[in-house]
Protein backbone atom coordinates (compact mmCIF):
# COMPACT_ATOMS: atom_id res chain seq x y z
CA UNK A 1 0.00 0.00 0.00
CA UNK A 2 0.82 3.39 -0.43
CA UNK A 3 2.14 5.62 2.09
CA UNK A 4 0.70 9.77 2.52
CA UNK A 5 4.24 11.01 1.44
CA UNK A 6 3.80 13.88 -1.03
CA UNK A 7 5.36 12.51 -3.74
CA UNK A 8 6.40 14.84 -6.54
CA UNK A 9 7.66 12.33 -9.11
CA UNK A 10 6.23 9.00 -10.64
CA UNK A 11 8.86 6.98 -12.29
CA UNK A 12 7.88 3.83 -14.36
CA UNK A 13 9.95 0.79 -15.90
CA UNK A 14 9.06 0.28 -19.57
CA UNK A 15 8.85 -3.29 -20.95
CA UNK A 16 5.93 -4.77 -19.26
CA UNK A 17 4.85 -1.61 -17.58
CA UNK A 18 4.00 1.20 -20.18
CA UNK A 19 4.63 -0.95 -23.47
CA UNK A 20 4.42 -4.69 -24.86
CA UNK A 21 5.91 -6.55 -27.22
CA UNK A 22 3.88 -8.96 -29.24
CA UNK A 23 5.54 -12.22 -29.71
CA UNK A 24 8.62 -11.05 -29.32
CA UNK A 25 10.96 -12.62 -31.72
CA UNK A 26 13.97 -11.86 -29.69
CA UNK A 27 17.10 -11.51 -31.86
CA UNK A 28 19.52 -10.85 -28.73
CA UNK A 29 18.65 -14.11 -27.81
CA UNK A 30 19.64 -15.61 -31.53
CA UNK A 31 22.90 -14.11 -31.38
CA UNK A 32 23.82 -16.03 -27.91
CA UNK A 33 22.83 -19.08 -28.98
CA UNK A 34 25.16 -18.70 -32.33
CA UNK A 35 27.74 -17.31 -30.08
CA UNK A 36 27.41 -20.50 -27.50
CA UNK A 37 27.52 -22.65 -30.54
CA UNK A 38 30.90 -21.31 -31.38
CA UNK A 39 32.33 -22.15 -28.19
CA UNK A 40 31.97 -18.73 -26.42
CA UNK A 41 30.33 -19.89 -22.31
CA UNK A 42 27.59 -18.13 -21.63
CA UNK A 43 28.32 -15.61 -18.90
CA UNK A 44 25.41 -14.52 -15.76
CA UNK A 45 25.93 -10.36 -17.20
CA UNK A 46 25.45 -11.49 -20.89
CA UNK A 47 21.97 -10.02 -20.95
CA UNK A 48 22.78 -6.75 -18.67
CA UNK A 49 26.12 -6.22 -21.15
CA UNK A 50 23.58 -6.11 -24.19
CA UNK A 51 21.37 -3.95 -22.49
CA UNK A 52 24.11 -1.45 -21.22
CA UNK A 53 26.07 -0.93 -24.51
CA UNK A 54 24.79 1.74 -26.93
CA UNK A 55 25.90 -0.43 -30.22
CA UNK A 56 24.08 -2.33 -33.24
CA UNK A 57 24.61 -5.99 -33.43
CA UNK A 58 27.75 -5.99 -35.25
CA UNK A 59 29.30 -3.23 -32.74
CA UNK A 60 28.13 -5.99 -29.68
CA UNK A 61 29.32 -9.24 -31.65
CA UNK A 62 33.11 -8.10 -31.73
CA UNK A 63 32.47 -6.40 -27.98
CA UNK A 64 32.45 -9.99 -27.02
CA UNK A 65 35.34 -11.26 -29.84
CA UNK A 66 33.19 -12.01 -32.86
CA UNK A 67 32.08 -11.64 -36.45
CA UNK A 68 28.85 -12.52 -37.40
CA UNK A 69 27.96 -14.33 -40.55
CA UNK A 70 25.68 -12.57 -43.01
CA UNK A 71 22.76 -14.64 -42.49
CA UNK A 72 22.34 -14.66 -39.20
CA UNK A 73 23.02 -10.55 -39.29
CA UNK A 74 19.86 -10.51 -41.46
CA UNK A 75 18.09 -13.11 -39.69
CA UNK A 76 18.52 -11.02 -36.21
CA UNK A 77 18.08 -7.51 -37.87
CA UNK A 78 14.54 -9.49 -39.15
CA UNK A 79 14.01 -10.35 -35.90
CA UNK A 80 14.69 -6.70 -34.51
CA UNK A 81 12.20 -4.86 -37.47
CA UNK A 82 9.28 -7.34 -36.51
CA UNK A 83 9.62 -6.55 -33.00
CA UNK A 84 9.97 -2.72 -33.43
CA UNK A 85 6.86 -3.15 -35.22
CA UNK A 86 4.77 -4.93 -32.52
CA UNK A 87 6.37 -2.98 -30.02
CA UNK A 88 3.24 -0.80 -28.60
CA UNK A 89 2.05 1.14 -25.57
CA UNK A 90 -0.32 -0.40 -23.37
CA UNK A 91 -3.97 1.17 -23.83
CA UNK A 92 -3.70 2.88 -20.69
CA UNK A 93 -0.43 4.10 -20.37
CA UNK A 94 -0.40 7.10 -22.65
CA UNK A 95 -3.79 8.44 -20.83
CA UNK A 96 -2.16 7.82 -17.36
CA UNK A 97 0.64 9.53 -18.29
CA UNK A 98 -0.81 12.57 -19.29
CA UNK A 99 -3.62 12.59 -16.57
CA UNK A 100 -0.13 12.42 -14.10
CA UNK A 101 0.93 15.40 -15.94
CA UNK A 102 -1.79 16.83 -15.73
CA UNK A 103 -1.90 16.73 -11.93
CA UNK A 104 1.53 17.98 -11.75
CA UNK A 105 3.31 14.92 -11.35
CA UNK A 106 7.68 14.88 -12.79
CA UNK A 107 7.36 11.72 -14.78
CA UNK A 108 10.39 9.91 -16.23
CA UNK A 109 10.97 6.52 -17.09
CA UNK A 110 13.70 3.96 -16.07
CA UNK A 111 14.10 0.79 -18.39
CA UNK A 112 16.86 -2.07 -19.08
CA UNK A 113 16.48 -1.78 -22.68
CA UNK A 114 18.88 -2.74 -25.71
CA UNK A 115 19.03 0.41 -27.75
CA UNK A 116 16.71 -0.05 -31.07
CA UNK A 117 14.08 -1.20 -28.26
CA UNK A 118 14.36 2.09 -25.85
CA UNK A 119 14.29 4.24 -28.72
CA UNK A 120 11.18 2.83 -30.38
CA UNK A 121 9.59 3.16 -26.99
CA UNK A 122 11.07 6.33 -26.61
CA UNK A 123 9.07 7.43 -29.82
CA UNK A 124 5.85 6.08 -28.50
CA UNK A 125 5.67 7.78 -25.16
CA UNK A 126 4.58 11.08 -24.63
CA UNK A 127 7.81 13.69 -24.18
CA UNK A 128 8.72 13.00 -19.72
CA UNK A 129 11.03 14.71 -17.79
CA UNK A 130 13.89 12.50 -17.36
CA UNK A 131 15.30 9.29 -18.65
CA UNK A 132 17.35 6.38 -17.75
CA UNK A 133 18.20 4.13 -20.64
CA UNK A 134 20.29 1.07 -19.50
CA UNK A 135 22.14 1.68 -22.82
CA UNK A 136 22.45 5.31 -22.10
CA UNK A 137 23.22 5.72 -18.42
CA UNK A 138 25.44 2.20 -19.04
CA UNK A 139 23.92 0.67 -16.14
CA UNK A 140 21.28 -1.93 -15.44
CA UNK A 141 18.38 -2.12 -12.61
CA UNK A 142 18.91 -2.83 -9.91
CA UNK A 143 22.32 -1.01 -10.03
CA UNK A 144 21.88 2.23 -7.86
CA UNK A 145 23.26 4.35 -11.23
CA UNK A 146 20.60 3.96 -13.08
CA UNK A 147 17.85 5.29 -10.62
CA UNK A 148 20.26 8.20 -9.46
CA UNK A 149 20.77 9.14 -12.91
CA UNK A 150 17.15 9.90 -13.27
CA UNK A 151 17.07 11.53 -9.57
CA UNK A 152 19.53 14.10 -10.66
CA UNK A 153 17.48 14.76 -13.83
CA UNK A 154 14.57 15.26 -11.60
CA UNK A 155 16.01 17.39 -8.90
CA UNK A 156 13.87 15.31 -6.45
CA UNK A 157 15.27 12.91 -3.27
CA UNK A 158 14.36 9.49 -3.22
CA UNK A 159 11.49 9.44 -0.61
CA UNK A 160 9.56 12.16 -3.35
CA UNK A 161 9.69 9.66 -5.56
CA UNK A 162 7.27 6.33 -6.76
CA UNK A 163 8.22 4.00 -8.94
CA UNK A 164 6.10 1.61 -10.80
CA UNK A 165 7.31 -1.55 -12.47
CA UNK A 166 6.84 -5.19 -13.37
CA UNK A 167 10.14 -6.94 -12.04
CA UNK A 168 10.38 -7.47 -8.32
CA UNK A 169 14.14 -7.17 -8.12
CA UNK A 170 14.85 -4.02 -10.43
CA UNK A 171 11.83 -2.09 -9.76
CA UNK A 172 10.66 -2.30 -6.21
CA UNK A 173 13.85 -3.99 -4.15
CA UNK A 174 16.40 -1.31 -6.14
CA UNK A 175 14.10 1.66 -5.54
CA UNK A 176 13.67 0.90 -1.90
CA UNK A 177 17.11 0.20 -0.82
CA UNK A 178 17.71 3.80 -2.31
CA UNK A 179 14.28 5.33 -0.08
CA UNK A 180 12.20 5.41 -2.96
CA UNK A 181 8.54 4.18 -2.48
CA UNK A 182 7.62 1.53 -5.31
CA UNK A 183 4.65 -0.43 -6.27
CA UNK A 184 4.75 -3.74 -8.55
CA UNK A 185 2.04 -4.01 -11.68
CA UNK A 186 0.90 -7.48 -12.83
CA UNK A 187 -0.25 -6.58 -16.31
CA UNK A 188 -0.04 -10.50 -16.66
CA UNK A 189 -3.37 -10.65 -14.14
CA UNK A 190 -5.12 -7.98 -16.03
CA UNK A 191 -3.98 -5.06 -13.52
CA UNK A 192 -3.90 -1.58 -14.91
CA UNK A 193 -1.85 1.76 -14.23
CA UNK A 194 -4.99 2.86 -12.48
CA UNK A 195 -5.46 0.21 -9.72
CA UNK A 196 -1.78 1.06 -8.96
CA UNK A 197 -2.35 4.32 -9.16
CA UNK A 198 -5.89 5.26 -7.96
CA UNK A 199 -4.74 6.14 -4.02
CA UNK A 200 -2.23 8.87 -5.40
CA UNK A 201 -5.14 10.17 -7.97
CA UNK A 202 -7.41 10.47 -5.03
CA UNK A 203 -5.58 12.70 -3.39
Amino acid sequence: MMNNQPYTAVVFDVFGTLIEIKNSQSPYKKMMKWLKQQGRKPQPNDAAMIMSLDGNFETLASYFGYQLPSTLLEEMNNALQHDLKHIRAFDDSIPMLLELRKLGYKLAVCSNAATPYGERAQHLLPPLDAYAWSFKVGANKPDPLIYQHFLNQLKCQPNEVLFIGDTQLADVDGPKKLGMSAQIIHRKNGESLFDVLQLLLKK
